[in-house]
């Protein structure tokens, strides 16, 4: 059997691992798109023939996961896409704004590359090449064994608790052994590994014991700070802004999971008669879409939500909370000279009309831009992270005069010991190799010596495009 690398390897975007068993069966865990500056290239080449591979195992619905698969379509794949219910109904709406994306920004791309002399790009893809992906989606629920390729592959998902309807991905395959007799190699794909206790979400599952692991590694040698009191540090930051200095808090967060967990937050500090009267805006049309779909798939939610919304009605509605989708009442925002509590995407900061809120924000010293999440290093909310004096936006350069403040109680991705943690379910011994995935390469040499101390003595972190027999 033969694992190949073709992104998320040494980074953390760009998820996609082919495997090909002797049979030849190809199957493709997770088909995500590169993120972050110099990626367009990357994302126009997969390496392999997509019309080759039999199948695609989706891990879940984010865009560096889910964010390739029309590109496949469009280049030949047409076989059956598997994934839990709640990613299918995530991938609709995420899949078809990448597609409104991708046409928008080709134009610009295309004329940056036009005067550096640079080859001009392909549309990557179009919303019929998302209609055509959808189309192929299988759903299967968590704990339900299917097979691929006439037995020969048996897969089961378990849940990580990273985002509504995410997965681990444990495939057993059947090979012929030395003899002719039937063996068994047990291949476990982490996806992305959640919190064990997400605002949310249910607690990541154990899962059966495999012989080889591709694990996530995005906080290899970080701990998360510790949060005594998450709402409490939040109320603080708006009161600082909006009522101390007057101004905007302005939160870049995922659309789907991330804006809910900080409207549920704000929701309690509004029913607690805590939040100030002001002004929220949730300024994204797919956070708007998305609030609305989490509410019909409540059976990935945690018993304390569920408690909530019994007694509360809705964890996601209070007073002066205003969900905003058009355009022109999102520009408006920016008119207002008010205090208020702005909301929007992307979480990174690299599209969407969150851009467009830094920019009129950010030189502001009144306002305050907080960070709730990971951020690659590349992208402005990575650079608004790390502390940088100056941001470029739309190719303009500010002067970083807002406040910049990091709240890492509302990532969605385990620190080295919660990794380590959901690990513990498998027997080290019987664990032939673990495979390094989406980090950045320093991080994963810090967890790769942890997870050898933890007595996983194979640990390798492959390079892009690398092939690995096992």
């Amino acid at each position: 059997m033969k694992i190949q690398f073709f992104g998320a390897a040494r980074t953390v975007t760009g998820s996609k691992h082919l495997i090909t068993t002797q049979r030849g069966t190809r199957i493709l865990l997770d088909c995500g798109l590169f993120q972050g500056i110099n990626t367009d290239d990357l994302n126009q080449s997969f390496r392999f023939k997509a019309a080759e591979v039999d199948y695609l195992l989706l891990s879940h619905a984010h865009i560096d996961h889910s964010g390739l698969i029309p590109r496949l379509v469009r280049k030949g794949f047409s076989g059956p896409i598997y994934c839990t219910p709640a990613t299918a109904d995530l991938c609709q709406l995420m899949l078809l704004d990448s597609a409104h994306i991708q046409e928008k920004d080709l134009e610009r791309v295309n004329e940056r590359r036009k005067r550096q002399g640079r080859p001009l790009l392909d549309l990557l893809y179009e919303t019929a090449d998302v209609e055509r992906a959808l189309a192929l989606i299988k759903t299967v629920d968590y704990g339900q064994t299917f097979w691929l390729s006439r037995d020969e592959v048996s897969v089961v998902f378990t849940d990580t608790a990273h985002l509504l309807g995410s997965a681990a991905i444990s495939l057993t395959v059947r090979e012929p052994g030395p003899q002719g007799e039937p063996t068994e190699k047990r291949l476990f794909f982490s996806g992305d590994i959640g919190r064990p206790h997400d605002k949310i979400l249910k607690m990541p599952e154990p899962f059966p014991q495999a012989d080889y692991i591709l694990c996530e590694s995005t906080y290899g040698d970080k701990r998360h700070e510790p949060e005594p009191d998450m709402q409490a540090h939040l109320l603080r930051i708006v009161h600082d802004t909006c009522v101390v200095r007057g101004g905007k808090l302005i939160i870049p967060a995922f659309a789907v999971d991330r804006t809910q967990e900080l409207v549920y937050a704000l929701d309690q500090l509004a029913n607690r008669g805590d939040l100030p009267r002001l002004n929220v805006y949730i300024d994204s049309p797919m956070a708007v879409k998305a609030t609305h779909l989490m509410k019909e798939h409540e059976e990935c939610f945690n018993p304390e939500i569920r408690a909530y919304i019994e007694k509360d009605g809705d964890a996601f509605a209070f007073p002066n909370l205003h969900y905003i989708s058009d355009v022109e009442d999102s520009k408006a925002i920016n008119t207002r000279d008010e205090p208020c509590i702005i909301i929007s995407a992307s979480g990174m900061a690299e599209a969407g009309r969150i851009k467009h809120h830094i920019k009129n924000n950010v030189e502001d010293s009144r306002c305050t831009i907080l960070i709730v999440g990971y951020c690659g290093p590349e992208t402005l909310g990575g650079a608004l992270k790390r502390g940088d004096a100056q941001v470029k936006i739309f190719g303009e350069t500010f002067q970083v005069n807002a406040d910049v403040e990091v709240m890492d109680s509302f990532s969605a991705h385990g620190d080295y010991q919660e990794m380590l943690d959901f690990l513990s379910c498998q027997n080290p011994a019987q664990v032939k190799r673990v495979f390094l995935v989406h980090g950045e390469y320093d991080r994963q040499v810090v967890f790769r010596q942890k997870l050898q101390s933890a007595g996983f003595e194979n640990v390798y972190i492959p390079s892009l495009y690398e092939s690995v027999e096992v």
